[in-house]
């Protein structure tokens, strides 16, 4: 029997996959990352990811822990392991595996999370959200003063810093948001509730937009106000946005394309490191000659859109041999199908 996939869900990870590639071509393509508004989109962007990652993890976080922990490696790390010595061979590999991992940092840290929320559950499921504040507060901390904390380390406390590095702890300033996912799943019906009063969408949108219009400022306080206020009323706006808008995006046919992409996100995202157009570099002052922020998104979509298509294209050929599509992308072989409920989702079976 097949699994139930809710449809708007997919249509929003696929929507933030694409955000991702637009995020990674403003980087590493053209050098700027606030072109093409991307500096609003980088608010919620991560944000929407997590949280939907803590919703579809929240039916299998009670199974066993080991069991659990187990699939997940096989799904998250191995495959990251795969492509990213595929991306830089040893040596180079060993110098990749500090924070971001040569930017496969995500996968790395969602296996983190997963077993974070597995952990705190365990020891107080009442309490966890404390435990989920402590983490990801003391976590943003660290992120910030990261660099100087390290660059004034020595011996044995150089050593420790550079293992929250390798565990990708600066990142744990995220989890809150994969740990708000897992809420919004066990208390479905009130977050309906609430989302569906026009009252508090327009107060979330409007704040979103408020947060948004401000600038940097290096202040500890205004930073976490930005980092986090932007982050959920940016996911609650973007989730309740899909989910009123289901029916709308089929009949533009939107909604499809979408959710194919969001069934095939870690694909995504493993692959399109090594179709980045790099040599667009030299170039991007002509991108900004338009002195137009929409001018920008059109043309970084545009070439998100054919990294995307590509992608997706040696996606499908890889997943023609199960025998890659198992160890690169985590797709689940026949035995472990035989052990998944209809009522199971994506992450708790593989893809």
């Amino acid at each position: 029997m097949a699994r139930h996939r809710i449809e708007y869900i997919d249509a929003m990870r696929g929507f933030t996959m694409i955000l991702v590639v637009f995020a990674h071509i403003c980087h590493f393509c053209l050098g700027d990352s606030r072109m093409g508004y991307n500096a609003v989109f980088i608010l919620f962007r991560l944000p929407c990811f997590f949280m939907i990652s803590g919703w579809l993890f929240e039916s299998v976080a009670q199974r066993p822990f080991l069991e659990v922990a187990k699939h997940k490696a096989m799904v998250q790390l191995l495959p990251t392991f795969i492509f990213l010595l595929l991306l830089a061979p040893p040596p180079f590999f060993f110098h990749q595996l500090g924070t971001l991992k040569g930017g496969y940092w995500f996968t790395f840290a969602l296996f983190e999370y997963f077993i974070l929320y597995m952990l705190i559950v365990r020891i107080s499921k009442k309490w966890s959200w404390l435990f989920a504040i402590a983490i990801t507060l003391a976590a943003f901390v660290y992120a910030r003063y990261y660099d100087s904390i390290r660059s004034a380390s020595e011996g044995y406390q150089l050593w420790l810093i550079d293992l929250g590095g390798f565990l990708s702890v600066t990142t744990w300033r995220l989890f809150i948001f994969f740990y708000l996912g897992a809420w919004i799943k066990r208390n479905f019906e009130v977050f309906l509730r609430w989302t569906s009063k026009p009252v508090v969408i327009a107060f979330v949108v409007i704040l979103f937009f408020l947060i948004a219009s401000t600038s940097h400022k290096d202040n500890l306080v205004f930073e976490m106000f930005r980092f986090y206020g932007g982050g959920i009323t940016g996911m609650i706006m973007v989730f309740t946005f899909f989910r009123l808008s289901a029916s709308w995006l089929k009949r533009l046919h939107i909604s499809e394309p979408l959710q194919y992409v969001g069934t095939r996100t870690l694909d995504v995202y493993l692959l399109h490191y090594f179709f980045l157009p790099r040599f667009l570099m030299p170039y991007a002052g002509q991108v900004k000659a338009y002195d137009s922020q929409f001018m920008e998104f059109l043309v970084i979509l545009a070439i998100s859109l054919i990294v995307l298509v590509v992608s997706l294209g040696v996606s499908y050929i890889i997943r023609l041999s199960p025998f890659l599509a198992h160890y690169l992308f985590g797709v689940k072989t026949t035995s472990t199908h035989a052990k998944c409920s209809a009522t199971d989702d994506a992450t708790s079976c593989g893809k």
